[in-house]
């Protein structure tokens, strides 16, 4: 009998590669399986933008990310509760992720990763944040302006309304250039913060798994500290948060790092993280799941994944091309549409062509990662 037949969320490694740290696994929840490594697709708002939950059971998208904060806003947590949850509510019957609203206590605050890379995030915005205190986050609505206090216990409080199968406590997200004095703070209180949504949480399990998120920004003593501290708390697995690096250089050296500290019997996530660049360096460190806005983003663009590499249908040079995007993709876009199709529906701006892109570039996502599954079994990863 596998070691998952007896309870509702557990963790199995299927293999493990005799050439990296890669391993091949299972996630078992109440609302199904998920093959690791796995890409998990970003549906901020509870949703895919330009396609339906029909179309991402058809794609078998095994988990999607949702976020807590703009959930909170709108429609409300309580709305989502009346409908049985957040599967209910979105009709999805497949493994569902939420966020508890840090990263929003960066990005609103700072802006985006871009910026703060580039030395622009090194002050807090007037707007959204009013103030972070060991209490919490108080943010203004976006919607109507009211003032919303996010705790750690009305974050996990806001998760068991919605019933998602992995939750995740509430933690902040300094910027890239904090100073280590600052960094060393904010950590300090991320750890109290986790421990306070933990407890929040063992309460009133509801079959639902909590992932802690390790900190530390990219100093690799603090990484350390988070790992340790984490990992005597009763987690079910752990995340890893808050700024990773300037580069993919900096990104791989400090996650070759900090993978082997974390315990190896235990799913392991990156968040925000999903090009096939970085992927492609980071899946030999043994991380479990990815999610990432970045193949849908890309998709609405005009930019279309393909073995060959990344195209953007807007060019000219694909008005008269009427071959499929990918020859080798059994996608329904590259089935029944063409690269001139596609380069017109953009250049007539319409709506079509974010759905056809989007359901492309996540069936490339699902199928290259069960390429790499296959690869890790094969011991060739």
């Amino acid at each position: 009998m596998s070691p998952c037949d007896s309870f509702p969320f557990c963790f199995e490694i299927l293999h493990r590669s005799s050439r990296s740290r890669a391993r091949v696994g299972k996630i078992r929840t109440p609302h199904g399986t998920i093959d690791t490594p796995n890409f998990v697709a970003v549906g901020t708002n509870g949703t895919i933008k330009a396609l339906d939950h029909a179309t991402l059971q058809d794609l078998k998208l095994q988990l999607l990310f949702c976020n807590t904060y703009h959930l909170m806003v709108q429609p409300g947590t309580e709305t989502i509760s009346k409908a049985g949850g957040l599967h209910r509510f979105i009709q999805r019957s497949l493994p569902l992720i939420t966020d508890s609203g840090g990263f929003q206590v960066f990005s609103l605050a700072y802006g985006g990763v871009a910026n703060e890379l580039k030395s622009r995030g090194t002050k807090k915005r007037e707007g959204s944040v009013l103030k972070v205190t060991e209490e919490g986050v108080l943010f203004r609505s976006y919607r109507d302006g009211s003032k919303l206090l996010l705790t750690p216990e009305s974050s996990i409080q806001a998760q068991k309304e919605m019933g998602a199968d992995i939750i995740i406590p509430l933690d902040e997200l300094p910027p890239y250039h904090i100073s280590k004095e600052n960094l060393i703070l904010s950590l300090e209180r991320t750890h109290r913060w986790e421990e306070r949504s933990l407890k929040s949480h063992l309460q009133n399990p509801k079959n639902q798994a909590i992932y802690g998120v390790i900190h530390g920004g990219i100093d690799q003593g603090l990484r350390q500290k988070s790992c340790s501290f984490l990992s005597s708390l009763p987690f079910d697995g752990f995340a890893i948060g808050g700024s990773i690096g300037k580069n993919r250089e900096e990104m791989t050296e400090l996650l070759s790092f900090l993978t082997p500290r974390l315990p190896q019997e235990k799913p392991v996530h990156l968040l925000g993280i999903g090009d096939l660049a970085s992927l492609t360096r980071l899946l030999p460190l043994g991380i479990d799941t990815f999610d990432s806005s970045y193949p849908t983003r890309a998709a609405r663009h005009g930019y279309l994944f393909t073995m060959n590499g990344t195209l953007d249908i807007t060019k000219g040079i694909y008005r008269s091309d009427f071959s499929p995007v990918d020859p080798e993709c059994s996608c329904r876009t590259c089935a029944h549409s063409h690269r001139a199709y596609l380069h017109h529906l953009f250049k007539a701006k319409e709506i079509t062509a974010l759905t056809l892109c989007t359901l492309h570039n996540l069936h490339f996502m699902i199928e290259w990662m069960a390429k790499v599954r296959r690869a890790i079994c094969a011991d060739l990863l």
